[in-house]
């Protein structure tokens, strides 16, 4: 049986992995670099990253721009609601976003490709995130847009304003972001 996936947005791909379950739990891969190429995900990726945050928590929107990341991200407890936005310039789709809930229950995983900011918020009291990276994190070349950018217009389910990091509080709308800070597509 083959690895589920669709594409939920132009360079955004669901994963469905395949899930083994019976009545001792279940058993799923959590990445198979063959089936995944398969899915048109031909990434090696070289770093992986656990997350751990309370409800209301918004991490993002980050990306790297001479080490760009493309990664791979899964719940392994609790519920997120997970986001990328464009920010190639050039790019068809610049400024467009595309969101998904992932979570310990449903078992999906999304991947985010190169040249995309990418955050998530916690909706369940805690979360445990796990997401491969295609680099490692170099410190000075991260770089964020705005969690809640109107020009962009990600529907966080927020019921209040979240929890956020003080270097996330400071980034800047995409609009606002110098164009020698952003990625350049590459069709």
């Amino acid at each position: 049986m083959k690895l589920k996936s669709k594409i939920i947005h132009p360079g955004l791909v669901l994963i469905e992995p395949r899930v083994f379950a019976d009545s001792r739990g279940f058993f799923l891969e959590t990445h198979s670099q063959h089936q995944y190429e398969a899915a048109g995900i031909s990434r090696i990726f070289v770093q992986d990253n656990h997350s751990h945050s309370i409800q209301g928590v918004v991490r993002g929107m980050h990306y790297q721009l001479h080490h760009p990341q493309a990664k791979l991200i899964y719940v392994v407890n609790g519920e997120i609601f997970d986001a990328a936005v464009d920010i190639r310039l050039g790019s068809p789709t610049f400024g467009q976003w595309g969101g998904v809930i992932l979570s310990s229950l449903n078992r999906r995983q999304v991947f985010v490709p190169e040249g995309f900011a990418h955050g998530f918020c916690v909706i369940s009291d805690t979360a445990d995130v796990i997401y491969k990276c295609s680099d490692a994190y170099q410190p000075g070349d991260e770089h964020g847009i705005l969690w809640n950018d109107p020009s962009i217009g990600i529907n966080w389910p927020l019921p209040e304003e979240p929890f956020l990091s003080e270097k996330d509080a400071r980034n800047v709308r995409l609009e606002e972001m110098p164009h020698d800070l952003l990625p350049k597509y590459e069709s």
